[in-house]
């Protein structure tokens, strides 16, 4: 299994994956919320859901990463590190004129 191992690219394969299972959980939550009425879209701007759940989605990683600290594995926790940061670079660069203007 891919808890046992210590491994860097491991830890980028997790780090990978983990933000688009994510995702994929809050869109569905999202809609499911809505659906039964427990949330609204009105009142936030057009593009306040794909920022808030691709924000979540990244922060999903934290989940594996306390996993494997708690293991004492630095280097599969160095290669889920990576792609958090592009992940995150990349969500800022794609929305943050939006949180700046």
């Amino acid at each position: 299994m891919f808890l046992d191992r210590n491994n860097f690219w491991i830890g980028i394969l997790v780090g990978l994956v983990v933000p688009f299972v994510g995702y994929a959980i809050w869109l569905s939550l999202f809609d499911q919320f809505t659906e039964m009425g427990w949330m609204s879209t009105d009142g936030f701007s057009l593009n306040w859901r794909r920022r808030t759940t691709g924000l979540l989605a990244i922060c999903m990683n934290l989940i594996p990463f306390h996993i494997y600290n708690r293991r004492r594995y630095t280097t599969t926790m160095r290669g889920i590190i990576l792609p958090t940061v592009a992940y995150s670079a990349a969500w800022f660069i794609y929305y943050g004129y939006y949180l700046v203007s």
